[in-house]
């Protein structure tokens, strides 16, 4: 949630756009700024210290999936028990649609096109995120620069992997495990979700094409 300053240097926050890298020295600068270890959070309090003081807290990672669920618990409350939230592609869904099976929802291909579904999964009272590179990007010079910034490095991710979505009761997990799963990339993303024992998704680029990987737990999700 700290990474802000690099994702604004790199064209992609409120900061305006860009077609070109960034200088060397202004990504050492914007990475300086950065680190969870300089925030403290206080929850009986609630309150946050900045141990930086020009520390930028971003909350876009899980942004549309808490929008999600609290959409849902307002739904709740007022009794409904059969609905389908979505914010800006993050979802929370319950009970059954109207025609009472479970809410079918599809995942997206990558593309730049009309949208193509690659994979059905039926969501019972479960958050679904999917998170990809595919939407928010430029290139330079055939190198494509995703909006996904990985804060080891202070560079956009460089890896295959394309997309990834994530189930769970919780939209805000789901949308925040997706973002940091897809910047992890394929081989060290789907390590964790297997030993967390999450619904996991990937999609990874292949030559010209794309293959995919996932989870035990998300096979026992997809539509017959």
């Amino acid at each position: 949630m700290t990474v802000g300053p690099l994702v604004n240097l790199w064209g992609f926050g409120p900061d305006g756009r860009r077609t070109a890298p960034p200088p060397e020295a202004d990504i050492a600068s914007a990475r300086a700024r950065i680190g969870y270890r300089s925030l403290e959070l206080d929850p009986a309090q609630r309150a946050v210290r900045k141990l930086l003081p020009d520390l930028y807290i971003d909350l876009s990672a899980i942004a549309q999936g808490y929008a999600a669920d609290e959409v849902s618990l307002y739904l709740e409350q007022i009794g409904v028990r059969n609905y389908m939230a979505e914010i800006a592609g993050e979802i929370r869904a319950a009970g059954v649609n109207a025609d009472g099976r479970a809410w079918r929802i599809g995942i997206e291909r990558p593309g730049n096109g009309e949208p193509v579904v690659e994979r059905v999964v039926e969501l019972r009272d479960a958050g679904l995120a999917t998170s990809g590179d595919y939407r928010n990007y430029f290139e330079q010079d055939g190198i494509r620069y995703s909006h996904h910034i990985d804060p080891a490095t202070g560079r956009p991710v460089t890896h295959n992997l394309a997309s990834v979505t994530v189930v769970h009761p919780s939209a805000t997990f789901a949308d925040a495990m997706a973002t940091a799963l897809l910047v992890l990339g394929p081989e060290r993303g789907l390590a964790l979700a297997g030993r967390e024992k999450l619904a996991v998704f990937l999609i990874i680029r292949a030559g010209s094409g794309f293959e995919e990987k996932d989870t035990e737990a998300f096979r026992r999700l997809l539509a017959e």
